[in-house]
């Protein structure tokens, strides 16, 4: 049993599979990420931001319906180069009547299955995030009411099922009672989904993580529960049907051109949007990822930017004070550093005085400032609190 690690002919790895499963939570990160920080200079964007999961299975509900009816993959698998391929089997007979038994392919994934396809791609995954959400407000409602009592958890039931809006006119002007029921439904669905939701989503997690497993010990041809279900296999692309997708896509588009009806200007306009509609569609794909990964660039060189300005600058020590001038009247200094200047013999218990910074053996300058109340060098004003004691000695 060998592992796929470097895949074995049209077959994916199991690299390459996970890579293409993990990119839509990828994008959908960077895209939160960009929309937030764009939405600091522009509360609109707020909004949007409101409605993430709405917006971003919008988004992807379209991507995935094109690249499945251009490239018969899905968004993040064409990227890749994969195409899913319907499994269809059938038994061959040869010139003598024998059987044998020979998979044929499907070139086309048929209408059903692209539509199934974007149901397990875009819908599920959304709903998925739906249950999420309700079961974390059901998990914090619990929490609240064993810690605080039951009387004092504040339930939103409006946010139960969806975050969306406001109470309508018509729920305004209900009565108390129906009010009161639909509350009590609502409630008594959270709490359903509160203990159904963690059996469905370990169940759901615990077949992904089978079938990937035998995908990748090379036990089954599937991947994934859905491509199971939908009998599709996802293997790559080739260049010949690479070309007969392009040139299968340029006839319908042709087609759908052909159909336009109206006078010629309005026939112009209607041509115009679609080229306009075709394009932004065929280069979405790598538009959208390389407009993620410049705007990560680009914050990246302006934060570096600003953290060098806003770096506290440092500056290079100042140089050290003159030396003191002596005094005309003042006691010369002896031509050895090493020496006293008051008693002219090697220093004995060095000593500074702060007041000038001349160095003099302790007992001397003790004695010549307490008597003087100076410097004997500087005649600068000193006393005895402004010697200190050096112990290293230049």
């Amino acid at each position: 049993m060998l592992f796929q690690v470097g895949g074995q002919g049209a077959r994916p790895t199991f690299f390459e599979m996970s890579a293409a499963q993990q990119l839509p939570a990828s994008l959908r990160a960077a895209l939160s990420y960009s929309l937030g920080v764009f939405a600091l200079r522009r509360p609109l964007l707020h909004k949007v931001l409101d409605y993430e999961d709405e917006f971003f299975a919008l988004l992807m509900a379209v991507l995935e319906s094109h690249s499945l009816r251009t490239t018969d993959g899905s968004f993040s698998e064409s990227l890749y180069g994969l195409r899913r391929r319907p499994v269809k089997v059938s038994v061959k007979r040869s010139s003598s009547g024998a059987e044998s038994n020979d998979k044929a392919y499907d070139s086309v994934l048929r209408k059903r299955q692209k539509v199934l396809s974007v149901v397990f791609l875009v819908v599920l995954p959304y709903f998925k995030s739906k249950l999420q959400s309700i079961y974390n407000k059901e998990r914090e409602a619990r929490l609240q009411a064993s810690l605080w009592g039951q009387g004092d958890v504040r339930f939103d039931e409006a946010d139960l099922v969806s975050d969306q809006g406001e109470t309508s006119q018509s729920q305004v002007e209900a009565t108390t009672g129906e009010v009161s029921n639909m509350a009590r439904i609502k409630k008594n669905f959270a709490a359903l989904i509160g203990v159904c939701y963690p059996w469905i989503h370990a169940t759901n997690e615990g077949l992904s993580f089978a079938y990937q497993l035998l995908y990748l010990l090379d036990g089954t041809a599937f991947y994934s529960p859905a491509l199971h279900a939908l009998g599709l296999h996802v293997c790559r692309a080739t260049g010949q049907e690479l070309m007969e997708s392009s040139s299968r896509v340029s006839r319908i588009r042709n087609r759908e051109l052909e159909r336009l009806r109206g006078p010629p200007w309005l026939k112009t306009m209607q041509r115009v949007l679609l080229n306009c509609m075709y394009t932004s569609l065929d280069y979405a794909q790598t538009g959208l990822i390389a407009a993620v990964f410049f705007f990560k660039m680009m914050e990246w060189w302006y934060q570096s930017a600003e953290e060098r300005m806003s770096a506290p600058t440092v500056y290079p020590p100042p140089p050290p004070p003159p030396l003191p001038k002596v005094a005309k009247d003042g006691l010369p200094l002896p031509p050895d550093r090493t020496l006293c200047p008051l008693c002219c013999q090697k220093r004995n218990n060095p000593s500074v005085l702060s007041a000038s910074g001349f160095v003099f053996c302790y007992s001397c300058i003790f004695k010549s400032v307490s008597q003087h109340k100076r410097c004997p060098i500087t005649l600068m004003p000193a006393t005895v609190e402004q010697i200190r004691r050096l112990f290293h000695d230049l």
